[in-house]
């Protein structure tokens, strides 16, 4: 792709002198582009020229970039070779999904680098990429963040040594085979400026020597030039350079109208945790935080040429270094000199000083007078932060210079919170949020800077090759179709994160912003709901299953406690075209990934497998699809990518993708997506589930698969069951038959463990049948009062008798959903699920809409099968 001699660079077919003439060339390029570009979903927003000096074309462009194309062209060149030389195999398949157990720390350089709302570390990435794919192979990222996964994809050539033992080791516990190493090409499309900006750094390589000595002259500068801002008095008459000044919040007495300095009053002076009630100074009152009010200050804003109403902060603290040594003292009347000498200073060099956007998050300072971005900064921050971005202008390695100081513009900000009970007061902003503390820390360059400088070192040495980067939404990519190998995104999590919000900061500093009309969220201001954000993520989905290539993998990598988020995901994954094969919770107190039941049950990370499915099977499910053929073509296909066996310890685990449960609910989403009638009932489904294949603990396998599950079970036999979250009527079902399929029991055994584990669990608005009917619907009682689990011709019988029972309560459903202005407080989901799938058969569109925006919106949300469904049923009607 791109080969350096000691006197040329070729990029894309074309030599360049310097890496200064290359990006000269391209931004040209680039800018003929724009008006095109313009027209693309997902554009910044900014003036052409702030858009083309942020760019370093064609490997990062502050836009969406145009040469994505013709470097996978290059890139599948390349692999021809690779094959010759034996480094990767034409015929490479991945049959089965990353299923092990991955738990990886956040202790390593790049993950330290830069502060961000989220990450995943890039370790952890790469045991994906490396089971996946192959050397050579083009890894892609929609929602791609900080770059992580083009990290990982780099670093899959160049592990440290305790990274490649580490995932060696795991592969080799995994029974997976041993990893190929060698680089993979990554492309990372990320719709915010800001995160965009770190990808790009992250991604990218430099000359170091050259970096590191321009960097030693800019602080050097700002030494001589600001250094007087940041010193002291020390007892013994000498200077002491300030580490960072606390400021505190000044409260006013509710009885006497005393200020109250927060700092002084209201923390521990010898542990420093704050207290929870606090005394006024003058009258000995008593109070509580949230009972006051704030002191407020006036201010003349020479930016916006009137006076403003502030609430008053005062320093308290400073913190300082003599000869190596620190200290702590409170302000003295030179500190408050100095202070005031600095408030009068007219800053000659630029600084943002936009209104902050409107939104659910960036107002919450309004009340506190802080409504533009120069707000966020005291007067000493400020100027130190305009000056470091004008010695950063018009060096050719401006974007790499400004990625050391940018991270600062949240840590040199008012949202740096003081803790005396932490070391170090750098970066420590309330993570997903602007607020701002009633203790400050502002930190000094000398103290910001320090180890940061040491760590992006050791990033940038490390950082061998190029990535892709470009801002655009991931609901247009400007890729061919069936371009990409591998796909690992972690998407946006619902109303988790305000993304745009918290990104205007360093946004205002870069100069271009993000153009929130296409932004996957979640938010009142922006009048998106859940089912808008559902819909994105659709759109996003539809056009990562176009670009990767058939028979291939995605993995997805979600945050979100709540299941009506998860659900919305989850359709969808399957409404683009995927197919689920695995899902892992994270469970972030142990480490481990764990199988995830029931979407009620999410309380951690989920890591979701899925694949599309090849152009073999397409083409004969297509043959087939009117028939039975064609279903059970689909599970074998299906059961094909699932993962074969499983261990925790020394015991073998259940995989919940084999259960019957799962796999209909697989089979149902596989037919609905596609605008097929779903085919066969829960009952003849698990009959003839019983009938193709073998069961072994509750899982089904092909008749190749069992060979190797019997083989591996017997090195492992302890076996641990599914534990069942009982949060619906299905699951209620199913701990049933588990407990059942043990031993007969009578109602009398059942009931007190009916009350234990299912009584009182159940969703809001879900209504829950009494033991006995659910008992009567799904099983057998014999001669001695003991119910037991029927014969698979039983079962049969028993499924549509139910059925019948659950469509006659869903016309009184029905019924109640088409009075006027009704809204249905309690609804019994199986009768939903059984009339919804009834009105799809019978294209009864309209229905599946009325009722589903009558019932409790927490049943549709969170269960899997009735909302896709009701998102079908609203996309006809």
């Amino acid at each position: 792709m791109n080969s350096q001699g000691q006197d040329k660079i070729i990029v894309l077919g074309k030599e360049f002198p310097s890496e200064e003439e290359r990006r000269a060339y391209f931004r040209e390029e680039l800018r003929k582009k724009l008006p095109e570009l313009k027209k693309m979903e997902g554009f910044p927003i900014g003036e052409d020229e702030d858009i083309l000096n942020l760019s370093d074309p064609p490997y990062y462009t502050a836009c969406p970039n145009p040469w994505l194309n013709d470097f996978i062209a290059e890139w599948e060149s390349e692999k021809k070779e690779l094959e010759k030389k034996g480094l990767r195999k034409a015929d490479f398949e991945v049959a089965e999904p990353y299923a092990a157990d991955v738990s990886e720390g956040k202790n390593n350089p790049f993950y330290n680098a830069h502060s961000y709302h989220t990450k995943v570390p890039h370790p952890a990435i790469m045991r994906y990429i490396l089971h996946y794919t192959q050397p050579g192979d083009i890894v892609f990222d929609g929602f791609a963040g900080t770059g992580m996964t083009g990290v990982a994809s780099s670093q899959c050539q160049n592990p440290t040594d305790e990274v490649k033992y580490q995932i060696e080791k795991d592969f080799k516990t995994s029974s997976i085979s041993n990893p190929n190493w060698g680089r993979r090409h990554a492309i990372l499309g990320e719709l915010s400026p800001a995160a965009s900006f770190i990808s790009y750094n992250y991604n990218s390589k430099i000359n170091l020597n050259e970096y590191q000595a321009t960097i030693e002259k800019i602080l050097s500068k700002i030494d001589l030039e600001l250094g007087w801002m940041y010193v002291t008095n020390h007892s013994d008459g000498t200077k002491g350079k300030i580490n960072f000044t606390v400021w505190s919040d000044v409260f006013l007495c509710s009885y006497c109208g005393e200020e109250i300095v927060f700092f002084e009053e209201a923390t521990d002076k010898e542990t420093g945790k704050l207290l929870e009630e606090f005394k006024c100074p003058k009258c000995n009152a008593i109070h509580k935080k949230r009972n006051l009010e704030k002191a407020k200050v006036s201010i003349y804003d020479r930016i916006l040429d009137q006076v403003i109403l502030q609430s008053k902060k005062v320093p308290v603290l400073i913190n300082y270094t003599v000869n190596e040594k620190r200290f702590e003292k409170k302000p003295d009347k030179d500190d408050f000199l100095l202070l005031n000498k600095i408030s009068d200073i007219q800053i000659d060099f630029w600084f943002p000083t936009y209104r902050l956007p409107d939104g659910d998050e960036s107002r919450r300072n309004d009340d506190d007078g802080f409504t533009h971005t120069h707000h966020f900064y005291n007067k000493r921050s400020l100027i130190l932060l305009s000056t470091l971005y004008s010695y950063c202008e018009g060096d050719p390695l401006k974007s790499k210079l400004w990625f050391l100081f940018e991270q600062w513009v949240i840590g040199l900000s008012l949202l740096n919170r003081y803790s005396p009970t932490h070391y170090s007061q750098n970066n420590r902003n309330l993570s997903g949020t602007l607020y701002i503390g009633s203790q400050l820390a502002e930190v000094s360059p000398y103290y910001a800077f320090e180890k940061k400088i040491k760590n992006l070192y050791k990033v940038f040495n490390s950082i061998k090759e190029n990535n892709l980067i470009g801002i655009q939404s991931a609901s247009n990519l400007q890729l061919n179709d069936s371009c990409i190998d591998y796909i690992f995104t972690d998407p946006p999590f619902g109303s988790n994160i305000m993304y745009s919000e918290l990104n205007f900061l360093w946004e205002s500093w870069l100069k271009v912003k993000t153009n929130i009309k296409e932004e996957a969220i979640e938010n009142k201001t922006q009048k998106k709901t859940i089912f808008d954000y559902q819909a994105i993520m659709t759109d996003c989905f539809k056009e990562m299953f176009r670009v990767l290539k058939p028979g291939k993998w995605m993995t997805v990598e979600f945050s979100n406690t709540s299941a009506a988020v998860w659900n919305g995901i989850q359709t969808a994954i399957q409404r683009a075209g995927f197919v689920i094969a695995n899902v892992a919770g994270l469970d972030k107190q142990q480490g481990s990934f764990k199988a995830v039941t029931t979407p009620t049950a999410v309380k951690q990370d989920l890591v979701i497998s899925c694949y599309k499915p090849s152009i073999e099977f397409e083409n004969e499910f297509i043959q087939h699809k009117n028939s039975a053929l064609g279903f059970w073509e689909f599970v074998t296909e299906h059961l094909d990518h699932l993962p074969i066996h499983m261990a925790s310890g020394n015991s073998t685990t259940t995989i919940i993708e084999r259960s019957p449960k799962i796999l209909f609910d697989r089979l149902i989403a596989f037919y609905v997506q596609r605008g097929l009638p779903v085919p066969i009932d829960a009952g003849k489904f698990q009959q003839g589930l019983r009938e193709r294949f073998i069961e072994r603990d509750g899982m089904f396998f092909t008749h190749e698969q069992v060979q190797e599950y019997d083989r591996k079970k017997a090195e492992v036999p302890n076996f641990i069951q599914m534990s069942i979250f009982v949060g619906n009527e299905q699951d209620a079902i199913y701990w049933l038959r588990n407990l059942l399929e043990k031993a007969s029991k009578t109602e009398q055994d059942l009931h007190p463990l009916w009350m234990k584990e299912v009584a009182g669990n159940m969703r809001k608005g879900d209504s829950l049948p009494e033991m006995r009917t659910i008992l009567e619907e799904n099983f057998l009682k014999n001669e001695k009062g003991q119910w037991y689990l029927p014969d698979p011709e039983n079962e049969a019988d028993l499924e549509k008798l139910r059925t019948k029972r659950l469509l006659k309560q869903f016309d009184l459903i029905k019924t109640e959903a088409y009075k006027p202005k009704t809204k249905i407080k309690e609804a019994r989901v199986e009768a939903l699920r059984a009339g919804f799938k009834q009105c799809y058969q019978d294209k009864d569109f309209q229905t599946i809409v009325q009722v589903g925006d009558r019932i409790p919106n927490n049943l549709l949300m969170e269960d899997e099968v009735l909302l896709q469904f009701y998102d079908i049923a609203s996309s006809r009607v």
